[in-house]
C-alpha cells in the first residue's frame, strides 16, 4: 500500500490542479437524474465487422450515431470505456505512430478511459511513444485512469529506463489514479483497475501490479472525502475496471463483494455481454460485448440520502441497421488510406482486397472455445503457418501450431478480405504476431497435444489447433494422460511414428512459443516443453525473437500475412477441404477399460498404484478391525 501511496502521489499535483479548472461548485440537489453511456473492449474496429454469417455489426461512425441520439436525450450524460480501445484490427498498425484509437475516442466524446492488457502488446515503449504522440497531436482526448498499475520506482524491483520513458509519457498525457467530473449538479468520480487475469494476458508490460481491492477502497475513501470536503457532496463512483466477469461472478464480482462505496464497475477484459447488472453490496456491474457491438446505458435517480437507484439499463445494438455519423465516417475512411498507404503497401495487399470467396459457415469464436473440439477455421490457420513458414524457407515443418487465445474472430461466409484476416489474428503486428521456428523432440510433441487436452479445461485459451500431426485423446482419462494417440501426418497423408529422442521443426506464433516455453513452470514441473534450436541447444525464452521466421527479403512473416497469403494461393475458392473438419483431432469420452489404460503414462500408473495401496490399506485396516474384535470376544 505504501508502493501504490507513492505511486499515486506522482500525479497528486496534477490531479489538484486539474479538479480545481475542471470543476465549478455547485450544490447537489434531491433527485438528480444520472445517466452513464459505455464500453469496453472496442479493439481499434473503427469499421464495421462481418461475423460468421455475414451480419454486420459495430463500426464507430455507426456507434457515434447511437452515442449521439443518447446525449441529445440525455444532455448531462457522461461516456466512459473500460479498456482495451487498442489492438484489434488494421487500425492498430498505426498504434505507436500516431495513436489514432484515443484521438478517435476524443472525437467521440468520451470522457475517461482506462487501460487493457492489449495497451502492452507494443511494449512500455510502445505505449509510451502512443502516449506522447496522442497528447502532442492537439486532437481532444479521453482522460486515462489508473490506479493499480503502474511502472516501478526508482529502487525498486526490475526498474528500468523504460519505467523513466513510461513515468514521463503517463505524466505528459495526464493519466491519474482518478479524475472528478462534474454533469448537471451531479459529481462522478472515475477510476481504473487493472484485473490480475489481464496482468497475466500483458506479460511485457513493465508494471507493478498492485492489489485491486486494497487500491480501490483507498481510492474511494478518498476520492470521496475529497468530493465532501470541496463540494459538501457525495459523488457517484464509477470503477472502470478491465478484471472482467465470467457466468455471474469472477473478479469484478468478488472487487465488488469486498470494496464499499462503489456504484458502478463497468468490466472490462472477458469481453462479457450483461443483459442486466450484476448486482452486489450495492454495485452495479455491467458489460457491453466486444467491439462497439453494443452502447451500454445506465439511467440512475439520485436521491436527497445519496443512494443512486436504477431506473434503466439498455444495451443499444450498433449494426447495419444503425446510420452512420457523416464526420466519423470520413475520419474513418482517412485513417483507413493512411493504413493502407503506409503500412499495407508494403505487403502488396489493400484493405478491402477479397483474397478468396468462402461458401461455408465456420464456428464464430466463443463455439470455438466452448468445447474441447477440432474446427475447420483453426484447422486453416494452423495450415497457414506451415505452408507460408516453408515457402519463405524452403524447410520442412513438423508441425504448425496456434491456440484459441490468438483467434480473436472467425471468418465469414462469403468474400474473405485482408482486413476480415487481420480481425481474425490480430495479434499480427508487434512482437507477438511474428512466426517463431523452434524445434521440439518428440517427447515435447507429445507434451503439447496433451497440453491441449488437460489444460484446456482449466485455461480456455491453452486449446490447441496443428497442423502436420493428428490424435486423439478421451476426456475421462487421467489428468496429463488423456491423449492415447499421436503421430505425424505428413502433406500426402502418410502417417509417421514420433520419435521420442528426435528433433522436430515446429512453428507457432511468439504468443504461444512463450505459453509453450512456460509449461513446466506453470505445471508444477509434471510437464516439460524446452524449446530448442536446430542443434539442439537450449533458447533463453526471452530471446525468443531471434527465432522469428524471415522471408528471402529478409522480413518477418507475420501470422495475418501466413494466413492472407494462403487463402490467395487458393485461386479464388476457399479449398473444399476446410468444408468440415479432417479428424487431426479427435475428442472422445469413455469409460472403456481398454480406453482408460491405452498407452498409459506414469501419471495414470502412478494414481493406479494409489489407488491399489488404498484398497490394500483399507483391506488391512478391516483385517486388523476384525482380528482385534475376534480375540476380545475369546476372552
Amino acid at each position: 500500500m505504501k508502493k501504490f501511496l507513492k505511486r499515486l502521489s506522482v500525479f497528486a499535483a496534477v490531479l489538484i490542479i486539474s479538479a480545481a479548472m475542471s470543476i465549478t461548485v455547485s450544490a447537489q440537489s434531491a433527485n438528480k437524474d444520472v445517466t452513464v453511456l459505455f464500453t469496453h473492449d472496442l479493439h481499434s474496429h473503427f469499421l464495421p465487422s462481418v461475423d460468421e454469417n455475414g451480419n454486420e455489426y459495430g463500426g464507430y461512425a455507426r456507434l457515434m450515431t447511437v452515442i449521439s441520439q443518447q446525449k441529445e436525450k440525455y444532455p448531462n450524460a457522461i461516456l466512459v470505456d473500460g479498456g482495451d480501445f487498442a489492438m484489434g484490427s488494421l487500425f492498430q498498425t498505426a498504434y505507436s505512430t500516431h495513436a489514432l484509437e484515443l484521438r478517435m475516442m476524443g472525437a467521440m466524446g468520451y470522457d475517461v478511459t482506462t487501460f487493457g492488457n492489449h495497451e502492452f502488446d507494443y511494449l512500455p515503449s510502445g505505449l509510451a511513444h502512443m502516449l506522447n504522440i496522442a497528447k502532442s497531436s492537439g486532437d481532444p482526448v479521453p482522460q486515462i485512469v489508473m490506479s493499480n498499475y503502474l511502472p516501478p520506482l526508482e529502487g525498486e524491483e526490475n526498474y528500468s529506463s523504460d519505467a523513466d520513458m513510461m513515468w514521463f509519457a503517463l505524466e505528459h498525457y495526464g493519466v491519474k489514479g482518478y479524475t472528478v467530473i462534474e454533469r448537471g449538479g451531479v459529481y462522478y468520480v472515475v477510476f481504473g483497475i487493472f484485473g490480475y487475469d489481464a496482468d497475466d494476458c500483458a506479460p511485457n508490460s513493465g508494471m507493478v501490479m498492485e492489489d485491486p481491492v486494497a487500491v480501490s477502497q483507498a481510492v474511494v475513501d478518498e476520492a470521496v472525502a475529497y468530493c465532501v470536503d470541496t463540494y459538501g457532496t457525495e459523488p457517484v463512483v464509477i470503477c472502470l475496471s478491465h478484471s472482467g466477469t465470467s457466468d455471474g461472478q469472477g473478479e469484478d464480482y468478488e472487487l465488488a463483494k469486498a470494496v464499499n462505496g462503489i456504484d458502478v464497475i463497468v468490466s472490462g477484459h472477458t469481453h462479457t455481454k450483461l443483459t442486466e447488472p450484476i448486482v452486489v453490496n450495492d454495485t452495479y456491474i455491467v458489460s457491453a460485448d466486444e467491439y462497439g457491438k453494443n452502447l451500454g446505458v445506465l439511467n440512475f435517480e439520485l436521491s436527497e440520502d445519496g443512494k443512486v437507484l436504477l431506473k434503466d439499463y439498455q444495451l443499444i445494438p450498433v449494426n447495419a441497421e444503425t446510420k452512420e455519423d457523416a464526420t466519423i465516417a470520413a475520419l474513418v475512411e482517412k485513417y483507413k488510406n493512411d493504413v493502407e498507404t503506409n503500412y499495407l503497401s508494403k505487403y502488396g495487399m489493400g484493405y478491402d482486397e477479397v483474397l478468396v470467396h468462402n461458401p461455408y459457415q465456420f464456428e464464430d469464436v466463443a463455439t470455438i472455445g466452448a468445447t474441447q473440439h477440432e474446427t475447420a477455421v483453426c484447422n486453416i490457420f494452423s495450415d497457414a503457418y506451415k505452408w507460408a513458414v516453408e515457402q519463405a524457407t524452403g524447410e520442412t515443418v513438423d508441425m504448425a501450431v496456434t491456440a484459441r487465445g490468438v483467434v480473436r474472430e472467425s471468418l465469414p461466409t462469403g468474400d474473405i478480405t485482408v482486413s476480415d484476416v487481420f480481425n481474425a489474428a490480430s495479434l499480427g503486428v508487434g512482437t507477438e504476431g511474428e512466426l517463431v521456428s523452434v524445434y521440439l523432440t518428440g517427447k515435447e510433441l507429445k507434451t503439447a497435444v496433451e497440453i491441449d487436452a488437460s489444460v484446456q479445461p482449466l485455461m480456455n485459451a491453452a486449446q490447441l489447433y496443428c497442423s502436420g500431426v493428428e490424435y486423439s485423446f478421451n476426456t475421462n482419462r487421467m489428468l496429463f494422460n488423456k491423449v492415447d494417440y499421436a503421430m505425424l501426418r505428413r502433406d500426402d497423408g502418410t502417417l509417421e511414428e514420433i520419435e521420442d529422442d528426435k528433433l522436430y521443426n515446429v512453428v507457432t506464433g511468439m504468443y504461444c512459443g512463450e505459453m509453450l516455453g512456460g509449461v513446466k513452470e506453470t505445471s508444477f514441473g509434471l510437464l516439460s516443453i524446452e524449446p530448442k534450436d536446430k542443434n539442439g541447444n537450449l533458447i533463453d525464452m526471452e530471446n525468443l525473437s531471434d527465432y522469428v521466421v524471415k522471408d528471402e527479403n529478409g522480413n518477418p512473416v507475420k501470422e495475418w500475412y501466413a494466413i492472407s497469403s494462403y487463402l490467395k494461393e487458393m485461386g479464388g475458392e476457399m479449398d473444399s477441404r476446410y468444408a468440415d473438419v479432417d479428424g487431426r483431432k479427435i475428442v472422445y469420452s469413455s469409460l472403456n477399460p481398454a480406453d482408460l489404460l491405452r498407452n498409459a503414462n506414469k501419471f495414470t500408473y502412478l494414481l493406479i498404484g494409489i489407488f491399489v495401496a488404498l484398497i490394500l490399506l483399507a483391506v488391512f485396516i478391516i483385517r486388523f478391525i476384525y482380528t482385534r474384535k475376534k480375540r476380545k470376544n475369546k476372552r
